[in-house]
């Protein structure tokens, strides 16, 4: 049993129950889902640990990773800022808000704030085009979605996770 399966092994064990033997490689996604739930990223001991369950390369595993918006191979911000910026979006002031958001924020596309707290990434297809700008929030827990913001309205947002973990300290 490897470090993933002693952790988690409840977890791992329901999502294994739910997909036939010869096919336990389609639970790939919810079992990166269980890894990075914690720390909000997969390391590559949980990669090698996922690949040994389901019984692929650890490389195949990383491919998902590295596809899906929803994974991360690294420890960037408790909350990772996804802002839909294709084209629908795009023509609703997406790229506008994006860079507000970010020099508010004193970071380009793709960084995390020096406090660590916040990362902010462009992404395409959220499926609310209609309600752009709009981006999902990532933390280790939960996908929110937030749609027709402002940017004072992000920037509030941001003030009150400050907030929320100054009292946590």
């Amino acid at each position: 049993m490897n470090a993933l399966q002693t952790k988690y092994a409840k977890d791992i064990k329901a999502i294994l129950a739910k997909y036939p033997e010869d096919e336990k490689r389609s639970a790939v996604m919810p079992l990166l889902y269980v890894a990075q739930r914690e720390g909000g990223y997969v390391s590559r001991q949980d990669l090698a640990d996922i690949a040994e369950i389901i019984e692929v390369t650890p490389t195949e595993v990383a491919s998902i990773v590295g596809f899906y918006t929803l994974y991360h191979d690294k420890p960037e911000g408790q909350y990772r800022v996804q802002v839909c910026n294709d084209l629908p979006c795009a023509m609703r002031g997406a790229d506008a808000f994006l860079q507000g958001v970010c020099e508010n924020l004193g970071i380009e596309v793709g960084e995390t704030t020096k406090d660590g707290l916040v990362r902010v990434e462009a992404v395409m297809c959220l499926a609310a085009c209609d309600k752009a700008p709009m981006f999902q929030v990532q933390d280790c827990e939960n996908i929110t979605y937030y749609e027709e913001q402002t940017v004072d309205s992000t920037i509030k947002l941001v003030e009150k996770w400050r907030k929320a973990g100054a009292k946590k300290k």
